[in-house]
């Protein structure tokens, strides 16, 4: 019986193994996939600090003001240059040459944004720093449609999940290390950023498609990549918009962090700059273990719904602690709770992305579409937390990140493809 049950069983496990010719995307995607997270997390956490040196008493203005125009940027980026990369042929493939032209731009910002003396040259930094990164992640992104069969896909996510996160995490922990030397944060951590990147292109180099047939290229392709019609495509419709909400929770909170220690908790500035990053290490554990969860046990059962419903609940309950506990203790609880929420929603949300997408010879600009309610949350998110805080001050800030959790969550409920 045992031997006749091994024989049944073998097909599955051969099914879910990984083959040899993709293990060393899924090795090394991760640490590709934390690059563009990495270099935001660094600008969010040295930008607040430089805003605040440059004008302490308009310090909320102008993070809203540099965010809402890093918007436009992040906005155009990643939707035009999965337009290109869809319908670009060449011996390196159609997403590589775009990646490295994203990471030339993005990386060159990075190092410049070190050297800004106002507020005005800062936010052209960052504009050029959400630009270039946006237009790496649109054609990386599109890697998983391309090369990713449906059954490993959140495996790939997990893995993908993982590297955002830790990128997210970790990189305003290495900025703090360089508090007083800002230009040499900058400079080193673009370092960092760029050998991720290219070790990527370099060891998982892109398919030749030179002889692939391709669509005409036209301006109605670069106008129609902000446009995907939400009544033929629900389910890509209410997977943006899912994805929009549960970012946009995350990014409310993670943008303004040194502001609320400071104002809300009333730190001071060095203690609040200190304070950040060790928030970002105490939910490192949860969040890991969340993620590295959630995503193979939604492959093995087949749903990815549940999963969401339950991250954005998680993110909701967490966001809300502060409200009641306005203190150090509120901000560690806060952090460990909605890292978990997110770190499980992280881990399936690629791989739900991936099945709602329209057209399968538009994958790069419908993913870089989709990609924007990931990448606009940490530019539009801030723009208007700002907006609250000026409005009604610090504490109804948790209780909207809360209700915005929740219809995050719930916005997965109408999508007909998925269970």
């Amino acid at each position: 019986m045992s031997d006749h049950a091994d024989t049944l069983a073998q097909p599955e496990q051969s099914r879910m193994k990984v083959p040899s010719s993709l293990r060393r995307l899924f090795r090394l995607a991760p640490l590709a996939a934390s690059a563009a997270p990495l270099a935001y997390g660094v600008t969010a956490y040295f930008m607040a600090i430089q805003v605040q040196l440059f004008d302490a008493d308009t310090k909320v203005q102008n993070l809203a003001l540099i965010n809402a125009l890093s918007a436009v940027a992040a906005m155009v980026a990643q939707p035009i240059f999965g337009v290109l990369s869809d319908r670009t042929r060449s011996r390196w493939g159609a997403r590589h040459p775009w990646m490295l032209v994203g990471t030339a731009i993005g990386t060159l910002a990075l190092i410049s944004a070190g050297f800004a003396t106002n507020v005005a040259m800062l936010t052209v930094c960052v504009m050029l720093i959400q630009f270039g990164y946006n237009a790496w992640q649109g054609p990386f992104s599109a890697l998983l449609p391309d090369r990713v069969p449906e059954r490993f896909r959140g495996r790939y996510s997990t893995g993908v999940g993982i590297g955002v996160l830790l990128g997210a995490v970790l990189g305003p922990v290495l900025a703090s290390f360089f508090v007083k030397t800002i230009p040499l944060g900058y400079l080193s951590l673009a370092g960092v950023v760029l050998l991720l990147i290219v070790l990527f292109i370099a060891l998982v180099p892109g398919i030749d498609n030179r002889g692939e047939p391709r669509k005409q290229f036209s301006l109605m392709a670069f106008l129609s990549a902000f446009w995907v019609n939400p009544i033929r495509h629900r389910d890509f419709f209410w997977g943006f918009t899912g994805r929009i909400l549960l970012f946009g929770g995350y990014t409310m909170l993670s943008a303004y962090s040194l502001y609320i220690a400071q104002d809300y908790i009333g730190l001071s500035l060095n203690q609040a700059t200190t304070l950040v990053p060790l928030l970002g290490l105490a939910g490192l554990p949860g969040l890991l273990i969340a993620t590295a969860v959630s995503g193979p046990l939604s492959d093995r059962v087949g749903r990815r719904k549940p999963f969401v419903l339950i991250s954005g609940f998680t993110i909701a309950a967490g966001a809300v602690i502060p409200f009641a506990l306005p203190s150090v203790l509120g901000l560690v609880l806060q952090t460990i709770v909605v890292t978990i929420g997110f770190g499980a929603f992280a881990a399936v949300d690629q791989a739900l992305m991936a099945s709602v997408l329209p057209d399968p010879e538009d994958f790069g600009k419908d993913l870089g579409v989709l990609n924007l309610a990931a990448t606009l949350p940490t530019t539009i998110a801030p723009l208007a937390a700002g907006a609250i805080v000026l409005a009604i001050g610090y504490a109804p800030l948790f209780l909207i990140v809360g209700a915005i959790g929740v219809l995050g969550a719930l916005a997965v409920l109408p999508i007909r493809s998925l269970r």
